[in-house]
């Protein structure tokens, strides 16, 4: 029904617009009451592909992110190359600026110089003795010797002794270093570690009104009204497959075994979300059995149709894996080929085919969705053996890599190629609420500062998954029995 607010001025005060945002959200509420399908699944949950996602600059001397407008080829240029270590190293440098370990003092006599952890440019380190605190990309410009270098110069560094935090120091991934330049020219590190993490609010709220995660920006009032109908989805739930193989028997026969459980179940899940590899095999030049991979898609199709529960009510999310087929093995990898799926698409027609990686916003909850074997290209790539005196899990020492690099995947692109000028798809900033870590690897789950991180693990060679609370951000590490 159309109401009409009637003003005593042609100048709107605070109070007439209190009153028609209270009568617009009345309306709304009244909307998702008539009609609890308005708020379900298919409208709190956004997917949003890797080459969707808006790229920021940040601008040292304004101290502010701006957008990037224009187009971003595929294919870049020398400069693309470099803005892409540039940008990393600038996300980074602009968050430890702000903590207050590395900030430089108000007053000089509160800190003495032994006592203050200030950041020294590479190029000042000239001439300069004593303790000195640096931050850089390790880069190795000469067969078998370690740089470490910043926006101003390289300096030579000696690991050697080094004191380390948790985490995989491989090559590309900025560290800050303490240490003392010798006389030789070395910087001779006494400990490092990675730049320190900020608490996701902090970035959010130095970031008002822009839309680094993709999916658009939410104004406050509308983020406090999906908060409070994210609180009520107590039944919503996600299940995480990941090596699902199309053309095993054994595994299919899993999967329906999976696919029964959960149509019986009283609320069926919101999302099913299934990685790669769809196949046994890479799909690579010597791969000719794309036909049959077709039709294998097609009988995926039939398994989910006949599953009616299923198909009414939960939504199917595609990513690829590794090994599947595409143009290339660069990250990130555009969806599943469109002859592939048209198969599956008869039977559902609302299966969601999206980039690896991709992000998933379900009402204010950030998700970041991976499919790589990353854990055993970190350990092979690892420059200093990782400490165990936090921990000797692998699994938590790659989360905490990759949530302190502030990046999905800081190999060097050597080991593994990026397409330069989507580099800023690949990044956690700001940290999201849950990143998927899909791998070959054992199963695990870790929470680390407040950020939720599991591997489902592989469901064709170990019959394992996940399964996801998003209200609760718990998480189910399961296993078919064998």
């Amino acid at each position: 029904a159309l109401r009409v607010l009637s003003v005593k001025s042609s100048i709107l005060d605070r109070d007439a617009v209190r009153r028609v945002v209270s009568l617009l959200v009345e309306a709304e509420e009244a909307v998702d009451a008539a009609s609890p399908s308005a708020t379900s699944v298919q409208s709190a949950l956004r997917v949003v592909d890797s080459f969707v996602v808006p790229r920021f600059h940040y601008d040292p001397i304004k101290k502010v992110f701006y957008e990037h407008t224009g187009r971003l080829a595929l294919h870049g240029e020398a400069g693309d190359k470099a803005a892409l270590y540039r940008d990393r190293y600038q996300v980074l440098l602009q968050r430890l600026a702000r903590d207050k370990y590395f900030s430089k003092p108000a007053f000089e006599s509160v800190m003495t110089e032994n006592e203050s952890c200030e950041i020294t440019s590479i190029q000042s380190l000239v001439g300069c003795t004593g303790r000195r605190w640096i931050m850089g990309v390790i880069s190795q410009l000469e067969e078998r010797q370690f740089y470490l270098e910043d926006l101003t110069g390289a300096v030579p560094i000696d690991l050697a002794n080094a004191k380390i935090t948790s985490g995989f120091f491989v090559e590309n991934t900025v560290i800050v270093a303490e240490g003392e330049l010798l006389s030789s020219g070395i910087f001779q590190v006494n400990t490092c570690g990675f730049p320190p993490l900020e608490d996701r609010e902090t970035s959010l709220s130095l970031l008002m009104g822009l839309d680094f995660f993709g999916g658009g920006v939410i104004p406050t009032e509308e983020a406090l009204r999906l908060s409070s109908l994210e609180n009520k989805a107590v039944n919503d739930m996600f299940v995480i497959l990941s090596d699902v193989w199309l053309d095993s028997y054994e595994t299919m026969e899993k999967l329906g075994v999976v696919l029964d459980g959960y149509e019986s179940v009283e609320v069926v899940p919101s999302l099913f979300v299934l990685m790669g590899n769809f196949c046994s095999r890479p799909c690579n030049l010597a791969f000719n059995s794309f036909e049959e991979l077709r039709l294998q898609f097609g009988k995926l199709g039939e398994m989910i149709a006949s599953r009616t529960r299923l198909k009414e009510h939960s939504r199917f999310l595609f990513i690829p894996g590794p090994d599947d087929a595409g143009p290339s093995k660069a990250l990130p990898r555009c969806a599943l080929p469109k002859y592939l799926i048209e198969e599956l698409q008869k039977h559902i027609p609302n299966a969601i085919f999206v980039s690896n990686p991709c992000r998933v916003k379900f009402y204010t909850q950030e998700i970041v969705f991976f499919r790589q074997d990353l854990l055993y290209r970190m350990r092979r790539s690892c420059l200093i053996p990782p400490t165990t005196e936090e921990t000797s899990d692998p699994f938590e020492h790659l989360v905490a890599t990759i949530t302190h690099q502030s990046h999905l995947c800081p190999l060097p692109l050597t080991v593994q190629p990026i397409i330069w000028n989507y580099d800023h798809c690949l990044r956690l900033y700001p940290t999201p609420d849950m990143i998927v870590l899909a791998d070959k690897s054992e199963q695990k789950a870790f929470k680390y500062t407040g950020i939720t991180c599991f591997n489902p693990g592989s469901f064709a060679n170990d019959s394992t998954f996940a399964a996801y609370r998003p209200c609760t951000k718990e998480v189910e590490l399961s296993a078919l029995e064998s």
